[in-house]
């Protein structure tokens, strides 16, 4: 057995193989997230090409996004989850009652399946401990993160590109999947992940946030403060997680207040031009 360990957002995990370690090379995006060997881990990951007993498979939640699949249930009461891509299926996860240790048997497209295998594993065991993956494309500015929030295909990642062109001084996170965490002092931090959806960014680094924008489309560019249940609703969206798990469910929740309470929280209505990076920069940077 071959064990790789990583590290985001300060939670190591490890991905375990038994003559398999070839897998590890088709995911290059992880390498700079590597660290050395330790006991203290969130989650171990084994990968198996065995088939997986699906017998009694009771589904619970299905996610369609973009020509990829992700079915969520149980089998004899423990968590198991189904990746596919297009219309065939890549992978299945299975999860312990304790939600520790994952088993995924990997079947086509294999970077694919353990690669979300991972982000799903890695969501589940972080929903307790103030931390959030999110949805959101993000840039940095001056030392500070800038997190665009949305639905998919408002433009959160055209408004990235908008700091990026028209702002100096702005860099690419990550453009699809950041970690963020609040920490003992109330300090929100978004991290990069080997997780970035479309856009290849998998940047090991972390900045505080300085504000998290909800987009929605307009003829115009505004922007407004959000406060309370405002930025509640804002943020809660774009957080992944198994909500209908009333353990998950409560740690996300204690995790969105804190946002809520501790980040700020815009609403900006726009136009995919120049004038919406800059009267959103005028407003949310100090």
């Amino acid at each position: 057995m071959k064990a790789f360990y990583y590290q985001v957002a300060g939670h190591i995990f490890v991905l375990q193989t038994y003559g398999m370690e070839d897998v590890v090379c088709e995911l290059k995006q992880y390498e700079p997230f590597v660290v050395e060997p330790t006991d203290d881990v969130l989650f171990r990951l084994t990968v198996t090409d065995e088939p997986m007993d699906l017998s009694g498979f009771q589904e619970e939640v299905k996610q369609d996004d973009d020509g990829q699949s992700i079915v969520a249930g149980t089998v004899a009461g423990k968590p198991c989850f189904e990746f596919w891509l297009g219309k065939r299926r890549s992978s299945v996860l299975m999860v312990d009652a304790d939600g520790k240790e994952g088993v995924v048997s990997v079947e086509n497209n294999r970077s694919f399946g353990i690669n979300n295998a991972l982000m799903v594993l890695y969501a589940l065991c972080t929903a307790d401990k103030r931390t959030a993956l999110f949805h959101s494309s993000v840039v940095s500015y001056k030392g500070k993160a800038y997190m665009f929030l949305g639905k998919s295909g408002t433009g959160k990642s055209t408004h990235s590109s908008l700091w990026l062109k028209h702002i100096e001084g702005t860099e690419l996170v990550n453009d699809d999947n950041p970690v963020v965490r609040v920490e003992d002092d109330g300090t929100v931090v978004v991290y990069g992940s080997p997780w970035s959806g479309k856009t290849p960014c998998y940047r090991n680094v972390s900045y505080p946030v300085g504000a998290i924008v909800r987009l929605s489309q307009a003829p115009y560019n505004k922007i407004v403060r959000l406060k309370g249940v405002k930025a509640y609703a804002a943020v809660v969206p774009s957080i992944s997680g198994k909500r209908w798990d009333a353990h998950q469910a409560e740690g996300l929740h204690e995790t969105e207040n804190l946002l809520a309470q501790c980040a700020k929280v815009y609403h900006l209505e726009c136009l995919p031009d120049e004038d919406a990076a800059r009267v959103c920069l005028a407003a949310v940077v100090e």
